[in-house]
């Protein structure tokens, strides 16, 4: 007689929690929603991010800035080093910018999202981020190149492991 109670307690705590869970995900759902809805009314949108050349190419920030990254290897597992340069039209190496970079997976959005990592500038005027990649699979850096606090330039590296 004893288990009859304790059965009858457990399938209503189940009942309760399923209830529960079942208005949180509408609410969930809702919020997600609503977000949507004043991101469109406001029109905010992601910024789209557009995919980079190869490694080492030139990469078009304006008429009269450019930039080429590295790869300190080849991406593997562990940590590597993405190494940014910025060069005038001359050719010259400058530093105008605050970068600002976020690895990922885009396979597994934001289950191994660095979140947005600012770039170090070394002594050779080079900006640095390190990456640490977990696991094998595709990987995307997003980069945010800003100057005077304003956002000028994305662009995206995609890279298997």
């Amino acid at each position: 007689m004893k288990l009859k109670p304790r059965l009858f307690c457990a399938f209503g705590f189940g009942l309760l929690a399923g209830l529960a869970a079942g208005k949180m995900s509408d609410g969930i759902a809702g919020a997600a929603s609503l977000h949507t809805e004043i991101q469109a009314a406001s029109g905010s949108q992601e910024p789209v991010f557009q995919p980079l050349p190869g490694s080492g190419r030139k990469c078009k920030i304006s008429e009269d800035v450019y930039f080429t990254y590295e790869f300190s290897e080849k991406p593997k597992m562990g940590t590597v080093i993405l190494k940014v340069q910025v060069f005038d039209k001359s050719g010259a190496k400058t530093t105008p910018y605050l970068i600002k970079g976020r690895s990922d997976m885009p396979a597994m959005r934001g289950a191994h999202d660095s979140g947005d990592v600012e770039f170090k500038l070394n002594r050779k005027n080079d900006y640095l981020m390190p990456i640490n990649i977990v696991m094998p699979g595709e990987w995307e850096v997003r980069l945010t190149f800003l100057k005077d606090g304003d956002p000028v330039f994305f662009g995206r590296i995609n890279f298997n492991v």
